[in-house]
């Protein structure tokens, strides 16, 4: 489910990009607008971003080979990860460097002054459309989440960026709108500065939250706290109750690698054990699908045992 809706979101989004980030590319050139320029490179990065998250699909699906036995899913992570850089570097850095720059030469807007916030006016309804797709598609893997902890604890890339790069469009063409609204009004193109300057800091801000939330991705975390009271769940129904240790991690959004070391039975016989253990994963797997990958150890439960305080060592 987070694959499909995650594709679709990322479709809706690379369409409505193209075609607004012509329409801002002609506005810059009639009107010289820096708001226009900044947004204009804005969508030319969420293109771009929306691109490599489907490169980093298609790539996820290859064949685990001898040299990546746990398969590719984590490219995933990985081009997520450049999305960020991609939107800090392209989208942020040059919005501020042409924020700068325009203030320190301001120029007024002076042709086709109707067409940047004729060109910003239909670009907010697209990218509305958008980031509606996107909400759309996360409330399914959102559940009782707020959007916050939906972006914070989502193991599937793709939607978290979506929404964070279409709210992010839509608050930047809001801050372009103003700046160019301002400059029209008072001839003054520090204003067209001031709102190229706010896109900047907006996505700057946006790319750090995206390498926080995707970095931690690449370096592995577990399973959600659901998928994690299930796993238990199914120990608990098995014939390994006695769970001694247990280890998860995401592989990759759909896949989830599960090692625990369990107590086995006392008398229990190597056929026992077996049986055990296999009943145990068929369980897993029937509660979390995304566990492919489970490695479970049988032990002995050895108590711990104190030694008895003494007179140095008495509080």
């Amino acid at each position: 489910m987070s694959t499909e809706g995650g594709t679709k979101a990322i479709v809706a989004a690379l369409a409505a990009n193209l075609g607004i980030g012509v329409t801002k590319f002609a506005a810059w050139a009639l009107t010289g607008a820096s708001s226009m320029l900044a947004e204009a490179i804005h969508s030319v990065a969420d293109s771009g971003n929306q691109v490599l998250l489907l490169v980093g699909g298609k790539r996820a699906k290859k064949v685990a080979t001898a040299d990546h036995p746990f398969g590719y899913a984590r490219a995933r992570y990985y081009y997520a990860f450049l999305v960020a850089v991609v939107l800090f570097t392209l989208g942020g850095l040059f919005a501020l460097y042409e924020a700068w720059h325009k203030w320190s030469h301001p120029e007024p807007i002076e042709s086709w002054q109707w067409v940047p916030v004729t060109v910003l006016m239909v670009a907010i309804a697209l990218e509305s459309a958008s980031l509606r797709t996107a909400v759309r598609e996360s409330r399914p893997a959102k559940g009782d989440l707020t959007w916050p902890q939906f972006i914070r604890r989502s193991r599937s890339p793709e939607l978290p960026v979506v929404l964070l790069e279409d709210t992010g469009a839509l608050a930047g063409l809001v801050f372009a709108l103003f700046g160019v609204s301002m400059t029209l009004v008072t001839g003054d193109g520090r204003w067209d500065a001031a709102g190229t300057a706010m896109i900047g800091l907006l996505l700057v801000v946006i790319a750090v939250v995206l390498a926080r939330e995707t970095s931690s991705l690449i370096m592995g975390e577990s399973a959600t706290p659901k998928d994690l009271a299930s796993i238990r769940a199914a120990f608990d129904a098995s014939g390994l109750t006695d769970v001694i240790h247990l280890r998860t991690m995401h592989l990759g959004p759909d896949d989830v690698l599960v090692a625990a070391k369990v107590a086995v039975r006392a008398g229990a016989t190597m056929a026992d054990v077996a049986a055990d253990i296999d009943d145990a994963e068929h369980r897993i797997r029937a509660a979390v699908p995304a566990a492919r990958l489970i490695f479970i150890e049988p032990d002995l439960r050895r108590a711990l045992t104190e030694p008895a305080p003494t007179k140095e060592n008495s509080p």
